[in-house]
């Protein structure tokens, strides 16, 4: 398996399910070039959320991280354009 190289959910599904119907993660491994944390990761996401989207399978904590960065990131960009204005406001004040 090349680096980074996407999978779709069908294929996804259909390597899980294999591997439920009682093929071993190593043999999947070998016929369809997989890793082995790449098939239990899939079969770990597919027995907790049913989904192989990363937001589905994030934490509580996760989710709540990935939230508060984002706000952090919105506020700074916020912060940044008041600091701009207010240069502006202060050189048109001096004239």
């Amino acid at each position: 398996m090349s680096r980074g190289q996407r999978f779709t959910d069908d294929f996804k599904k259909q390597i899980v399910r294999l591997y439920q119907s009682g093929k071993q993660a190593s043999v999947l491994s070998k016929e369809y070039d997989l890793s082995l944390p790449t098939i239990y990761k899939w079969i770990r996401e597919s027995n907790t959320t049913g989904s192989f989207k990363t937001n589905d399978n994030l934490t509580d904590e996760q989710r709540e991280l990935k939230a508060l960065r984002k706000r952090t990131a919105e506020l700074e960009m916020e912060n940044d354009i008041l600091k701009q204005a207010a240069l502006i406001m202060g050189r048109k004040s001096k004239s």
